[in-house]
Parts: structure tokens; C-alpha cells; sequence
């Protein structure tokens, strides 16, 4: 008695299964004389579409440049007029040792200004930094050219999704005249 019980249980299940997967496709809004089919699908084309993007971005590079180096004779001068100070006041006498300070300091001033160094030029890289635009190009799929048949007859349509290998169909018939 299980056994048949348990028949009779598949046996519904597959029929409730069956029922539906029909309800999916039922007959809804077709309207007066229309009715849904299958048709084999015979081949199925993907239509592509090119898509740019600008992606603007920094383009760096190293770049050689010259610098000058403006040396240090504030310092320079100022030990040689203090150096030179002290040679004229050492030497200076009486009265004239005040006159041999102040030159020996100008003197002194003088030659360490001249001896410092004058600074130069050097050549070194810094960085520079450019906005370049980049054009990105892109395929994409925007469709699919469909050929089907349906009854006998081969028809053409482009759709946004790839059917597989059978197409659902709204057969709709009116009066000619």
C-alpha cells in the first residue's frame, strides 16, 4: 500500500511541476485573437556597440634643469672685516691705531668677499607634471540578432538577451481586409 502511495505522490509532484511551469507561459493580456508559441531559434548574432570614455590623468617626467647657487659672502666678508680689524689694530699705534683698525677692517671686508665663493651653476632634474587625456574604447554587447523559425517560416528579430536555443512567440492574428 506504501509503495502505491508513494507512486501516486511522484506522479502528482511532476504534474504540479508540469502545471507550473505552463502557468509561467498562461495565456495572460494576449487579447482576441492571440496565442503564445515556441519557435527554434536557427542562429544568434551579438550586435556591438563601441563605447569611448575620457579619463584625464598626470603625465610626469623628469626634467633637467640649471640652478645657480648664490654662494655665502655676507659670512665671508664679515670674518675677513673682523680678521682684517684685528691685523690693523695690531699693528696700528697711538693715535693712528683707531685709522688701522677701521682700514685693515674695510681691507679684510674686502678680500673675504672677494675669496668667497660666488656661488655657480649646477645642473639638477625636477619633477614636471602634464593633464593628458586618455580615450578609453570599449565593445559591448547591446543586442542580439535573432533568426527563428516558427511554423515553417523564418523570422528576424534583435532583442536585449541571447533566447538559447528556443524563443517564446506572441502569434497574433487579424482580418487581412
Amino acid at each position: 500500500m506504501s509503495k502505491i502511495w508513494l507512486s501516486a505522490l511522484v506522479l502528482a509532484l511532476v504534474a504540479t511541476t508540469a502545471s507550473a511551469q505552463d502557468a509561467r507561459y498562461a495565456n495572460q493580456d494576449a487579447g482576441d485573437n492571440a496565442h503564445y508559441g515556441w519557435a527554434n531559434v536557427l542562429r544568434v548574432d551579438p550586435v556591438y556597440a563601441v563605447t569611448r570614455t575620457n579619463m584625464p590623468s598626470q603625465q610626469c617626467y623628469q626634467q633637467p634643469v640649471v640652478r645657480q647657487d648664490p654662494g655665502n659672502s655676507t659670512a665671508s666678508t664679515l670674518l675677513g672685516a673682523v680678521v682684517g680689524g684685528v691685523l690693523g689694530h695690531t699693528i696700528g699705534r697711538g693715535d693712528g691705531r683707531v685709522a688701522a683698525t677701521v682700514a685693515g677692517a674695510v681691507a679684510g671686508g674686502a678680500v673675504g668677499n672677494h675669496v668667497s665663493d660666488h656661488g655657480g651653476s649646477y645642473e639638477s632634474t625636477q619633477t614636471e607634471c602634464q593633464q593628458v587625456n586618455t580615450v578609453s574604447e570599449q565593445r559591448q554587447i547591446v543586442g542580439y540578432d535573432v533568426e527563428y523559425r516558427y511554423r515553417g517560416d523564418v523570422y528576424m528579430s534583435r532583442l536585449s538577451y541571447d533566447p538559447g536555443d528556443r524563443l517564446r512567440v506572441r502569434v497574433s492574428v487579424t482580418p487581412a481586409d
